[in-house]
């Protein structure tokens, strides 16, 4: 590919690196909340994004509401993975939308929401998500995705121009149809995505260059995750990389819910440690956020 437009656009040379450190599942549980405050402050993050549908996405969209300048995104949700931690669909109760499982919840997994997928009633979902979040006040950025699902030949054009109608910065990687298809899409998908990222940057809109971040498999000790930090940003490329962390803080209702929350805490942990910021900038990267991007988007 080509280098990235937007690095021009924003001010920058085509071999500047430039990073979003995003906060994932904003509002899945209180703890995610709590640190989001806290890692703002700190400015530790640049972006977030929220999980509408949970449970505690009230309190997520306050805690948005008292900082004038959050970046923060929806976190299109179409899916529910924990097992007894359970949440639905917001914009229908309809089995036959495709969006419910066999106990009346968003499914746990992809493969069951795309066996079953609906692209009218999914796509409407990720809408009311968006509309939900703007009704409670939240001055949205972005729109980025939950384990993937919307990136899928029937819903990602649904998903890109679900972003711009509401003037937000669709996520999306900037790789041609062979980049695609080497990352492992299928025919259909690598041809699909390809030809969106022509358009979308034909219509001046701002998209990433590469997806990174910690992975909630592995590394659970606050020292190996700076490690894995670390590498990660060392091998930063030139362009725009979304680097997602999910960070919470260590509550009782964390270790209830999730089975990786040990990689969480420690993401929290790595994240207030300063020698975060020094390595980004001993490094010569600069910090961005989805806001930044958003000013380039053109008039609808």
């Amino acid at each position: 590919m080509p280098p990235n437009p937007a690095l021009a656009r924003l001010g920058y040379d085509p071999d500047d690196r430039l990073v979003i450190i995003h906060q994932d599942d904003i509002g899945m549980c209180h703890a995610s909340v709590e640190a989001f405050r806290e890692l703002w402050s700190a400015g530790a993050i640049s972006s977030g994004s929220l999980m509408v549908p949970c449970s505690w996405f009230p309190a997520a969209a306050a805690a948005a509401n008292e900082i004038p300048d959050a970046d923060l995104g929806v976190h299109a949700t179409l899916t529910c993975e924990w097992d007894q931690y359970r949440w639905g669909p917001l914009s229908t109760r309809d089995p036959a939308s495709g969006l419910l499982d066999a106990e009346g919840y968003l499914p746990r997994g992809n493969a069951e929401v795309h066996e079953h997928l609906r692209p009218i009633a999914a796509i409407n979902e990720v809408a009311a998500q968006v509309a939900h979040a703007t009704r409670a006040g939240v001055r949205l950025t972005h729109l980025d995705t939950h384990m993937g699902t919307v990136l899928h030949p029937h819903l990602a054009a649904g998903y890109l121009e679900t972003a711009l109608a509401h003037g937000l910065v669709p996520m999306l990687l900037r790789r041609d149809e062979a980049q695609w298809r080497s990352s492992g899409a299928s025919a259909e998908m690598a041809a699909l995505a390809s030809r969106q990222v022509a358009e979308l940057e034909e219509r001046g809109v701002p998209l990433i260059d590469q997806i990174t971040g910690l992975p909630l498999d592995r590394a659970d000790d606050p020292e190996e995750r700076r490690a894995a930090l670390q590498h990660q940003i060392e091998r930063l490329e030139p362009g725009i990389t979304h680097l997602v962390v999910h960070a919470a803080l260590q509550t009782p209702e964390l270790r209830a819910i999730a089975p990786d929350w040990r990689c969480r805490v420690a993401d929290h942990a790595v994240l207030l440690d300063p020698r975060t910021p020094t390595l980004l900038r001993e490094r010569g990267i600069h910090l961005i956020g989805y806001r930044e991007l958003q000013r380039l988007l053109p008039a609808a």
